[in-house]
């Protein structure tokens, strides 16, 4: 028996973090559903989603195998433990809140998915302001750098432009549906 990793992709600021959240919240009586926690070189900041590591810590992590899938993005390097392969391998899906980056490189089987959390760009624009993480050059940068991913390929894409909640419903019905037809 054999689950499945499901990468949750998309732009700063369109909501990906909000929409894992309630998507979390709602299926957490789903024992076959998982959702990883990553580790990132960046300090912990309010709001943040991410367990901090060193890059030493890291680099050892890695040196001994125990990241089942690592990138980099903005400058920081993103793992997810080994155990969460242990998870797939025993029939779960896990949930990943991934980079376009990495996921760009990936072949999408059906052990591995791909759901794109999209918005308009004022909305990124907007929402980066807000959370008050980025400077505005670097803001730009990131609007800019949307532009490399216009193309990329997803199982499922999500506008995420009204009610938190709609978006949330949709990434639900897809994680019910993808786990259910891989039973």
């Amino acid at each position: 028996m054999s689950g499945q990793w499901v990468f949750v992709c998309g732009p700063s600021g369109a909501g990906k973090d909000s929409v894992l959240d309630w998507a979390a919240t709602h299926l957490a009586a789903h024992q076959d559903i998982v959702f990883a926690r990553r580790m990132v070189t960046r300090a912990v900041k309010p709001g943040s989603d991410h367990d901090p590591i060193t890059t030493e810590a890291f680099t050892r992590l890695m040196d001994a195998c125990r990241l089942a899938w690592s990138w980099q993005a903005h400058g920081f390097h993103y793992g997810i433990d080994a155990h969460y392969a242990e998870q797939v391998a025993g029939g779960k899906t896990v949930v990943v809140n991934g980079s376009r980056e990495h996921v760009a490189g990936l072949k999408t089987t059906r052990q591995v998915r791909v759901v794109q959390i999209v918005a308009e760009a004022s909305q990124l624009a907007w929402r980066m302001q807000q959370r008050g993480r980025d400077a505005p050059h670097e803001i730009s940068r990131r609007l800019e750098r949307n532009t490399r991913f216009a193309g990329l390929q997803a199982d499922c894409t999500i506008l995420n432009h009204g009610e938190l909640a709609d978006a949330g419903h949709q990434l639900v019905g897809f994680l019910m549906d993808t786990t259910l037809s891989s039973a």
